[in-house]
């Protein structure tokens, strides 16, 4: 970790450079790997860094090898601004991020402005976990690439699997406030109000991103108001941090998450979150396809047979942009970036295609439910950091069910 950090803010002072003369195809990951949600960043570098390794030993992308850059933009939109400066000045034309709605528009907004003045040195944008549905929709660019599903998408999916379960009568809404957290309320009290209008929203409140310790006095307030769901877009130590409190206050209540599945939050959660705790997510290692959980193996056996990947969706964006590469006979930019629409690709429960339309990949979408791991061998894979529990699978929607409406008008060049 010190490491990787000291290696982050050389490449940041420009004083680091031999050590990737030989990189041809430079990817900066640009998150935060130090501060409270340092550990989720770090998870995502791993993520991307593997899959750059495994089309490396195949002799990399038109005779070209991938090399991950890691920067360190400690959370902060405006860091983010001066690192991306820096990866383009060392060479980098395709950038990746994914924690923070809030960075990830700061930097679609960047990376807009940089092309448009900058022709023929142009980058590509690589999101694989920011999900503010802006960025597919109003706000979407042609150099923007997600390959995460979006909150709506996601929603779309809880919101469906809650509408049939008549045992919820009285929903709280609790989440970060940024984008990314208004998105989720906004969204998730619209869909309820449509699909269950006797649900009767008891709770909207928002929170600062990463800065709560103790989210007591949060938990005291859904207590009061007699919840027996909460839906939360919480992610990294927001949620496991929640969890804990609500384990510790005896909070009853069912929990709606997108997030639930990694990062310290199946150990927080324990018993207390046994049948309790729902997750939303784009995939399910117990009932990924055989070459799946192959890949899924050989992750574990290099960093921790404990450690789960943060999200598929790191590992799609690299796969794919090397398949775009391929596609296109060329690593520039934007012909990569058209190669990149509409390219499909296996995913662990099947197809996934990157729309056109909007540049959102399209893929199936499960909810789980956290349980313990009994009899032992009923699950192959447990919960992220954990042996004892794992998640259930609930309600599987295929690709065609997830894919929304967009409002984009794409520009392109």
């Amino acid at each position: 970790m010190k490491t990787r950090l000291l290696t982050a803010a050389l490449l940041a002072a420009g004083s680091l450079a031999s050590p990737f003369a030989a990189a041809q195809v430079r990817v900066a990951y640009i998150d935060p790997l130090s501060g409270f949600m340092g550990a989720t960043g770090e998870r995502g570098l791993k993520e991307l860094e593997f899959a750059a390794e495994l089309i490396n030993a195949k002799g990399g992308v038109l005779g070209q090898k991938i090399e991950i850059l890691p920067m360190d933009n400690k959370l902060s939109a405006q860091e983010s601004l001066i690192l991306l400066k820096s990866a383009i000045d060392k060479g980098a034309r395709y950038i990746a991020q994914g924690n923070g709605s809030s960075v990830a528009a700061a930097l679609i907004d960047a990376v807009n402005k940089h092309n448009e003045r900058n022709p023929g040195k142009e980058v590509v944008f690589l999101n694989y976990a920011a999900v503010d549905p802006e960025f597919t929709n109003d706000k979407c660019s042609f150099w923007h690439f997600r390959f995460d599903a979006n909150s709506d998408m996601k929603l779309e999916a809880l919101t469906t699997y809650m509408k049939g379960q008549s045992k919820i009568k009285k929903v709280y809404l609790f989440n970060q406030d940024y984008s990314f957290g208004h998105q989720v309320a906004k969204s998730a009290r619209a869909m309820l109000n449509a699909k269950r209008p006797d649900v009767q929203i008891v709770g909207d409140e928002l929170h600062p991103l990463a800065r709560v310790k103790d989210f007591a006095p949060y938990i005291a307030k859904i207590i009061a108001s007699g919840a027996d769901s909460v839906v939360t877009g919480n992610w990294g130590s927001d949620l496991a941090l929640l969890v804990k409190a609500a384990k510790d206050a005896g909070l009853k209540a069912d929990f709606y998450t997108f997030y639930a599945g990694v990062i310290g939050t199946p150990p927080a959660l324990g018993d207390a979150g046994v049948e309790r705790v729902k997750v939303v997510s784009i995939w399910n290692a117990n009932a990924a396809s055989p070459a799946a959980q192959a890949m899924f193996d050989a992750y574990k056996k290099k960093h921790n047979a404990l450690d789960d990947p943060y999200s598929q969706s790191a590992r799609y964006s690299i796969e794919m942009l090397a398949k775009a590469m391929t596609a296109a006979k060329s690593t520039e930019p934007v012909k990569v970036a058209r190669a990149l629409e509409n390219l499909k690709h296996e995913g662990p429960w099947g197809e996934v295609t990157m729309r056109d339309s909007d540049h959102q990949l399209i893929q199936p979408i499960f909810v789980g439910t956290f349980v313990k791991a009994d009899p032992p061998g009923k699950y192959k894979y447990t919960a992220d950091g954990v042996t004892g529990f794992a998640f259930r699978e609930e309600a599987k929607f295929p690709a065609a069910a997830t894919a929304p409406a967009t409002t984009c008008k794409m520009r392109r060049p």
